[in-house]
């Protein structure tokens, strides 16, 4: 040890406690003060160290930046090591932007790794909190320059070197603290981009109510602002996205929603955001506001895509457009020649047409805050101010000259049922429009402030001519509110969509926004309305002609065809006319065929629809389109019902029921509703069991399908809303669904429409223990 500890020693000589490690940890244990960063090793040993290990200096420039720091030091100083260390970790940080943004395990970043295991991060956070700990009445004030490059430091960090921002969003005192810092405009940005990367892998959804002074902080931000601050709030009250399938099916979310019966954090959230005055007026003309587009923008997709590739999110854009005015402001204070500005090397890389896309990526933010909004609980409340503050006809204005300004190409995925979409700013905005679209529609009487008011005539004169009462809801429409111009939302969306590519996804998200206009109590006008502008037409060309293969876009096609023909006897009418020929009529029934979870709700309209036909035989005009057209001719043959019903009861059970294929079992309950009602249920019923012994597996789709029916119970029976829909989407009371499904799970094996009674006895009850909780 002597030889060791030596004053031949290189690592010695006359300053051994300060330069050996062993004497630096024998004085660390007698004095109390263990090590707690890695710089507190001796400068000696990491200058060795750092020659074979490639730090860079990091250490040594980390033990310097911790010694120009303690309160009351010039902060000047610490400000010029922080730079230094900046450059060596910047370059590792635009690496991973612009190489498709690899995560920390596909990169190695040495820099910004040695940064960290010295106790970088943890200095950083610790600087930039200090001024909230100390105790003396006059705090101390930090330069911004020096806040921003503590900042941009950190959020490298994050980007670069895995666990780095699960640490820093475990300090909730942190995270709240940085909240703080957006008050100052110089240092916004930056602690917006870092604020956003911690909020995404936070396990605990941050309250905003525990944010010090929000209301005021909000009001504070100005429109840019408060733009990118709805990028942040996007995490904070959507509800955390589920990965396991299993938790999507109905019986999990049912035995979730038991074991949470209070609010979530997201919508705790929302409400705190509805209580913020004027929060939402500003993201209504955030939304709405016009765009000055720059001349000679003539190739922007290109540029758009070219950007794209290497902008991380609206927030590095958004330094983009600052670096650019700062520049532009220092230019014309020395010299008032414009030509200088046009040179200068960034405004040379910054095309005119980002000032489009700025707009753009700003509102995909607001879009997707009020599209969540709509979609939660304090709905009513949210529908309300929209419609006050004149959002539909603000977005109607924008339409041609922003939204769908020009085609833009979109591959077979159906993008967008998330924020973190990862997709182009346009095919974002557009998605986002038509989402808020379908959920402003669904189930609202203020759908009808998508029209304009000659359509709002037009609806009426299509009840008035039908002999029909105007709906409601179209009465108590301010018309102050709908939209002006030639054309309302709707049919401006109609046109586009009519011009989209078959297999776009876009068509997708354009068919949701159309068939929520629909849904609900079934409306003639409605019907009419969209019937006379070639819809069905449309639709029909799709599914049967266009060779279109995506199955989401099928589906949606299905779903609105469904909607637009329920009850409609001019809709079957127009059906005929089209599909003219068998080849058509079969390649129609292969589509519907081909996948019943898709279709299974057009099928429900068509059974629904054919039912109410043959109770109106003293209608002329009804009798001549039921003899004449194949679709209800071929639902009319009983055969062809018992095939759908038998098929529909098999492809789901229990276990498997999630919200999409759910309609499967309301769709088999109101062929048996029907039949019900006509004194067929026994013979329905029997036929299944026939059909079960045919396929040599007896009791099998039965109890499968007396298990679905006491899930049913447990799931309708508890649920307003799903009733409310269940009832105005079939005409058929809920009290006679629920009686049904009660007469159906009899156990009385005497009564001929019990499902029990068609079960023999070795065979009854296989799933008895399925629904146990």
């Amino acid at each position: 040890m002597a030889t060791l500890l030596g004053s031949e020693s290189p690592w010695t000589g006359g300053k051994r406690s300060s330069r050996n490690i062993i004497a630096k940890i024998t004085h660390s244990q007698i004095a109390g003060q263990g090590f707690s960063r890695g710089t507190q090793l001796p400068e000696a040993l990491l200058q060795e160290r750092d020659k074979r290990a490639k730090w860079h200096g990091i250490p040594e420039l980390l033990q310097k930046l911790h010694e120009s720091s303690h309160p009351n030091s010039d902060l000047s100083h610490t400000h010029s090591v922080l730079k230094e260390l900046s450059s060596l970790l910047s370059m590792e940080a635009m690496s991973f932007v612009t190489e498709d943004r690899k995560s920390a395990q596909e990169s190695t970043f040495p820099n910004t790794y040695t940064f960290d295991l010295f106790g970088g991060v943890d200095l950083l956070v610790e600087i930039l909190m200090r001024p909230t700990l100390t105790m003396q009445k006059k705090k101390p004030q930090m330069n911004d320059d020096l806040v921003k490059d503590c900042l941009s430091v950190l959020y490298n960090c994050c980007i670069c070197t895995e666990g780095v921002t699960k640490s820093l969003a475990a300090r909730d005192d942190f995270v709240l603290f940085l909240f703080t810092l957006m008050t100052n405009k110089k240092t916004f940005l930056q602690t917006a981009t870092l604020i956003e990367d911690i909020l995404g892998v936070k396990k605990d959804m941050i309250q905003l109510e525990g944010i010090p002074n929000l209301s005021g902080l909000v009001q504070s931000f100005d429109q840019q602002q408060l733009a990118n601050f709805c990028r942040i709030l996007s995490v904070t009250i959507s509800e955390p996205d589920v990965r396991n399938d299993d938790k999507h099916t109905l019986l999990a979310k049912n035995a979730q929603q038991k074991r949470n019966a209070s609010p979530s954090r997201a919508e705790v959230n929302q409400v705190t955001l509805l209580n913020i005055p004027g929060f939402i007026e500003r993201l209504c003309k955030l939304a709405t506001r016009k765009v000055s587009e720059a001349t000679g923008a003539s190739n922007f997709l290109q540029e758009l895509e070219d950007w794209y590739t290497w902008l991380d999110n609206a927030l590095v854009l958004d330094a983009l457009m600052q670096m650019a005015t700062e520049e532009a402001e220092h230019s014309s204070t020395e010299s008032s020649d414009e030509s200088s500005m046009a040179t200068s090397p960034l405004r040379h890389r910054l095309p005119q047409s980002m000032k489009i896309v700025h707009e753009i990526m700003y509102k995909v933010e607001v879009l997707y805050v009020l599209c969540v909004l709509l979609m939660g609980r304090q709905r009513n409340q949210v529908h309300k101010m929209l419609a006050e503050f004149r959002l539909i006809p603000g977005l109607n204005n924008l339409f041609d000259k922003l939204i769908w300004r020009k085609y833009t190409s979109s591959d077979h995925v159906v993008h967008g049922q998330n924020e973190n979409c990862d997709c182009s700013p346009e095919i974002s905005f557009k998605i986002q429009f038509l989402r808020l679209l379908q959920s402003f529609s669904d189930h609202h009487e203020n759908k009808y402030l998508l029209l304009n008011s000659q359509e709002l005539n037009e609806l009426s004169a299509i009840s008035l001519k039908a002999n029909i009462p105007e709906v409601e809801a179209l009465v108590n429409t301010d018309r102050s509110l709908v939209c002006d111009g030639k054309k309302g939302l709707l049919t401006r969306l109609l046109v586009v969509m009519k011009r989209e590519p078959p297999d776009s996804s876009f068509r997708f998200w354009q068919a949701r926004a159309v068939e929520s206009f629909l849904r609900g109590a079934t409306s003639y006008a409605d019907q009419m309305f969209l019937l006379k502008r070639g819809l069905l037409e449309h639709i029909l060309f799709c599914i049967i002609d266009s060779g279109c293969k995506s199955r989401d876009v099928l589906q949606s096609y299905f779903d609105l065809l469904g909607e637009l023909m329920k009850f409609n006897i001019d809709a079957f009418k127009r059906f005929n006319i089209y599909v003219s020929t068998e080849d058509k009529f079969q390649t129609f029934m292969t589509q519907i065929n081909s996948s019943l979870v898709d279709s299974n709700m057009l099928v429900r309209c068509i059974v629904l629809s054919l039912d109410r036909f043959e109770s109106q035989t003293e209608d002329v005009k009804v009798v001549e389109v039921l003899s004449e057209c194949c679709l209800l001719s071929y639902m009319a043959r009983v055969e062809n019902r018992l095939s759908f019903l038998f098929r529909l009861v098999n492809v789901i059970n229990v276990q498997t029921l999630t919200q999409e294929n759910v309609s499967c079992l309301n769709t088999s309950l109101v062929v048996l509703m029907l039949a019900r009602r006509r004194g067929k249920l026994p013979f329905y019923l029997n036929t299944l069991r026939e059909k079960e012994y045919a396929e040599k597996y007896p009791g099998c789709l039965l109890n499968n399908f007396h298990n679905l029916l006491r899930f049913w119970q447990r799931h309708y029976l508890n649920k307003d809303k799903d009733s409310t829909c269940l009832e105005n989407s079939s005409c058929i009371p809920f009290d006679y669904w629920k009686e049904t499904v009660s007469v159906l799970l009899g156990s009385d094996r005497t009564s001929l429409c019990a499902i029990a009674s068609y079960i023999d006895e070795p065979f009854m009850d296989l799933d008895r223990d399925l629904l146990e909780d």
